[in-house]
């Protein structure tokens, strides 16, 4: 409702500072009849208490965000550490191998035969520790050319093959578990009967 001089009543009334809000008509009453800026116990008891739970309400983020900072610490840490200790453990299957290397090497005069053994034994234990940490190569020659593990480097126009066979691998593609590492780098048949 408007009054004569074009102010709504709630313009007309004191603001409660504090909360940017329109007083109520009993503290409009008071604040009439009352000094400027005094408040009644009963609202400043209620404003302490509000204040104390504020307080009180950052204190306690304040503390959440310390844990929480160092929960991602410590996860991070953790994860950092278990990286070291697989990666430990895998270095740690691959020591026996260089250990063959280094014996076949201090060899002053080996035999042409004897040394293409001991290097085909070295391949021999470095393919069943791989093996045992999950490596598995890609198979290639004589495979389908699959996108998703072969990486044609070359095209072979040729009628003996089967179209988008692989005629040869050039680099083996390796998997570890059902990740690839690498694709196999391959050649592929195109055949322009099929």
């Amino acid at each position: 409702m408007a009054r004569g001089n074009g102010k709504s009543d709630i313009e007309a009334q004191p603001l409660d500072v504090e909360h940017e809000l329109p007083a109520s008509d009993e503290q409009a009453g008071e604040a009439q009849g009352s000094p400027a800026g005094s408040q009644p116990a009963g609202a400043e008891s209620e404003l302490a208490r509000l204040r104390a739970e504020r307080e009180t309400l950052i204190d306690r983020l304040a503390r959440l965000q310390a844990e929480f900072d160092n929960a991602r610490k410590r996860a991070s840490r953790e994860q950092q550490e278990f990286r070291d200790y697989a990666l430990a453990d895998s270095i740690k299957q691959m020591l026996p191998i260089l250990d063959s290397f280094e014996r076949a090497l201090q060899s002053e005069h080996p035999d042409k035969d004897e040394f293409r053994n001991g290097v085909e034994l070295i391949y021999k234990q470095l393919q069943d520790a791989s093996s045992k940490l999950g490596l598995r190569p890609v198979p290639a020659a004589g495979e389908i050319f699959d996108p998703h593990v072969h990486q044609a480097i070359q095209m072979v126009d040729t009628t003996d093959a089967e179209d988008h066979q692989i005629l040869d691998e050039l680099q083996r593609g390796y998997k570890l578990k059902d990740r690839l590492l690498r694709p196999s780098m391959v050649k592929v048949a195109r055949n322009p009967k099929h």
